[in-house]
């Protein structure tokens, strides 16, 4: 799947910020971590980085780190040569070498056991890798660019991941924030995945109606974008006619359904509520809302919220 630039969706500062930081790092041909929560679309970005590189005429291979064991992750990542091993009655090329001249994107790197992060920090260093069974190495050109959604610096400090590790693969450095912190990207979204599925099923759904629109960009979306693609496809298991209304919201997003009425003028007195039952305790408001930190006092500003308000209500209670 070749992606562009313009395959990077979102009108949010920080995703246009992002989009112009990757032309920078095509170039560089550094290595690159890309930093983001489950399902904030990280191999979009390292897709777009390669394609935007030199190197878009070359293969972009992916490894899943987190979905191979240490016993097995010297061989997809190397390969190995016929008869290394019992089982072994074939020689097969690793990753690297099927990546050479291109990109290798190591998907989840955070997951990876101290084993497998050694094995991995030759490829980087020497650019070289040891197929398993065979009696030299073979040298690589290979760039390489990482992905996480766990907090590397917090698991070096930890020392569940090698220092000299995250600095070869730290050189550029990529950090999508989540969807709840960027809701006006949310619509962006809706309307991409609306528009495909009215082309790929054939159908004609016009788009959402304003009150919905309201709810879906104020829900959190802890699944990120891969959540709101699931959400359009689930609309379109029965789709409307005309615009998708709040009895258009598939079951497996009932949750959506009951946070209907909290829309328009009824959020302001649900976040009041809520700060009131939490003895205006910021953080437990907002998981009590199912809403992050930065979205609690996004809501803030817009309602003219402020602690002063709470201690004006506590002395007119005491009046």
């Amino acid at each position: 799947m070749d992606l562009s630039i313009t395959d990077i969706l979102g009108k949010s500062d920080s995703i246009r910020s992002l989009r112009s930081e990757i032309p920078k790092i095509a170039r560089s041909d550094a290595p690159t971590l890309i930093s983001g929560s489950t399902g904030t679309g990280k191999e979009h970005f390292a897709r777009a980085i390669h394609f935007s590189s030199d190197r878009k005429d070359k293969p972009f291979v992916a490894l899943n780190c987190a979905a191979i064991p240490d016993s097995l992750f010297e061989a997809e990542l190397f390969g190995f040569e016929k008869g290394s091993f019992t089982g072994a009655t074939l020689s097969r090329d690793g990753k690297a070498k099927m990546a050479d001249h291109g990109t290798l994107f190591l998907d989840e790197i955070g997951e990876l056991s101290p084993y497998s992060q050694t094995k991995l920090l030759r490829l980087l260093e020497a650019k070289e890798a040891f197929p398993i069974g065979a009696s030299k190495p073979l040298k690589l050109d290979v760039r390489i660019i990482a992905a996480t959604n766990v907090d590397v610096e917090e698991a070096v400090a930890d020392g569940e991941f090698r220092d000299d590790l995250y600095y070869r693969v730290n050189v550029a450095r990529i950090d999508i924030p989540c969807l709840a912190d960027r809701p006006e990207d949310i619509a962006v979204y809706v309307d991409h995945f609306l528009s495909r599925f009215n082309r790929e099923r054939r159908k004609d759904v016009s788009g959402i109606d304003p009150k919905l629109l309201d709810v879906l960009s104020n829900y959190e979306w802890p699944g990120n974008i891969r959540e709101v693609r699931n959400f359009v496809e689930g609309v379109f298991i029965d789709p409307p006619d005309g615009l998708v209304t709040v009895n258009d919201i598939p079951r497996a997003f009932e949750r959506l359904r009951r946070s209907y009425r909290f829309t328009g003028r009824d959020e302001r007195a649900r976040l009041l509520a809520a700060l009131e039952k939490t003895n205006w305790n910021k953080a437990k408001a907002a998981k009590s809302l199912h809403w992050s930190r930065m979205t609690l006092y996004r809501k803030l500003t817009k309602y003219h919220i402020s602690d002063s308000q709470s201690k004006r209500e506590d002395g007119d209670s005491d009046a």
